[in-house]
């Protein structure tokens, strides 16, 4: 079921605090818009939404949502203009080095996902410092979703299970679904419980295509940059609301 918000006279109250999503996935949409609305440069678009990724990450801390899953960028990202897909990977590079105290004091444990091995060596070797340094922490695990897609994933996963199979470590009629989970980028984590899209895109923009098989889904008009508190209390509150079935009848 996909809901587009209304945005409007969200109270910070009202929602049950023990039925929050576990697993919270957001498609963060709309930063170049945002910045030519404003007639401002795309890159100022970006830099906001890097603020925004700062106040979704407290508010889930302060919600007591475990885990939170970033789609930063994706495999068809690629195709922007070329002074712009740079500008947003040393942009990456430099909220990391920038907030990677504070992450660590926030007992934040990061992961990235993606085809992680063609971004820049000197961005995968900010990304691997960052994991190493959180990885015993706990408060929240936040993924980061960078030269991602779903389908580059479900490729990848088979890929490892074709490895298995002509190692004779695995039989082709021992695959199920588990068999694919377990080569997924995200095999160690539950399936996203929320799904949502900022800027009012109507598409899941090949993201997690595997696991949002029955996430529930929202979706704001909201740009990214101006995503803040009220508008996630606005989707949980709406998450509660649903009735979760998973395919099957409600007793």
């Amino acid at each position: 079921m996909i809901i587009i918000s209304n945005c409007k006279n969200i109270k910070n109250d009202l929602f049950d605090k023990n039925e929050l999503p576990q697993h919270l996935a957001i498609i963060m949409d709309g930063n170049g818009r945002w910045a030519e609305k404003k007639g401002l440069p795309r890159s100022v678009g970006h830099r906001e939404g890097a603020k925004a990724v700062k106040r979704v990450i407290a508010n889930c801390i302060h919600f007591n949502i475990p885990i939170l899953t970033l789609f930063a960028f994706s495999t068809e990202n690629w195709k922007r203009p070329k002074n712009e897909v740079m500008y947003l990977l040393k942009l990456f590079e430099r909220v990391l080095s920038k907030e990677k105290a504070n992450l660590i004091k926030d007992n934040i444990k990061i992961n990235f996902i993606g085809r992680l091995n063609d971004l820049p060596d000197s961005l995968n070797e900010k990304m691997n410092e960052l994991f190493e340094s959180t990885k015993k922490n706990n408060k929240l695990i936040l993924n980061i979703a960078i030269n991602y897609g779903g389908r580059a994933e479900i490729i990848d996963a088979l890929k490892a299970i074709t490895i298995k199979i002509v190692e004779k470590k695995l039989n082709i009629e021992e695959i199920n679904e588990n068999t694919i989970r377990d080569n997924l980028y995200t095999h160690n984590l539950p399936d996203p419980d929320l799904l949502i899209r900022t800027a009012g895109e109507m598409r899941i923009s090949n993201f997690m295509i595997w696991q949002i098989a029955y996430t529930e889904l929202w979706v704001t008009p909201v740009f990214w940059p101006d995503f803040d508190k009220n508008n996630l209390i606005e989707a949980i509150k709406n998450f509660q609301k649903r009735v979760r079935k998973y395919g099957g009848k409600i007793q």
